[in-house]
């Protein structure tokens, strides 16, 4: 049984609005199937499950008083306590996730709180085999069966973490620095290319992997004649 001091109490009075909305974003977004998603089935096809088994946390973080560096840091440490959480089996790794709800970030202000910060942690994540995902309502990344579907919406800004599928190769395979790119598919062989010749995901990550490579050895090359010209 949890135990509560009176401020904690306090703080979790002022959380509960923003995790009851979520929840709801969840329950009726998330979990539903969607006219424009291009496929049939829930917008996430995860979430019933995990929905289903607890395997959802929820977390508020108060970031009104917080600098860029202190929201990183922040984040950057869930990626360990996500990690370091029990029971690991291949089962809760598809459902495991972590939400990270941040209600003080005005809209204005998500693409240079909630964006950037995705953008550089993103590799750290990757690199533990996880992915940090970005939600807003100015988030208009397109779905992949639909381009005029926006999956990562949410009313309230949001971090999430979760392990990485093996589907997830479409949102690694187009990192516009090649440099990024290449680190993303070195991250996703080692975690999913177990001799796994048959899989199309493996073979087009490993397609990829080597022409971003090359592209990068040619501009590298390019770049010092130019130098020498």
């Amino acid at each position: 049984m949890p135990l509560y001091t009176p401020s904690e109490i306090d703080r979790f009075q002022e959380d509960l609005p923003y995790l009851i909305e979520i929840q709801q974003w969840i329950k009726n977004f998330l979990m539903k199937p969607h006219p424009s998603l291009g496929r049939s089935g829930p917008v996430c096809p995860y979430v019933p499950h995990a929905f289903k088994t607890n395997s959802i946390q929820l977390g508020v973080i108060r970031a009104q008083n917080l600098q860029i560096q202190e929201i990183e840091d922040l984040v950057l440490s869930y990626k360990d306590i996500f990690l370091q959480k029990e029971p690991r089996n291949q089962e809760n790794e598809f459902t495991q996730t972590i939400l990270l709800i941040f209600p003080d970030i005005n809209l204005e202000d998500t693409s240079r709180l909630i964006d950037s910060v995705q953008q550089k942690l993103k590799e750290f994540f990757v690199d533990s085999g996880l992915m940090l995902g970005e939600f807003h309502r100015r988030n208009y990344s397109s779905g992949l069966h639909n381009s005029n579907f926006y999956p990562l919406q949410s009313p309230i800004p949001i971090l999430a973490i979760r392990f990485m599928v093996e589907s997830d190769l479409p949102f690694l395979i187009n990192a516009e620095k090649l440099e990024l790119r290449i680190k993303y598919l070195q991250a996703y062989l080692r975690h999913f290319d177990k001799g796994n010749q048959e899989s199309k995901n493996i073979i087009n990550a490993r397609h990829a992997l080597e022409l971003a490579k090359e592209q990068l050895q040619n501009g590298n090359f390019l770049e010092l004649c130019c130098e020498r010209s």
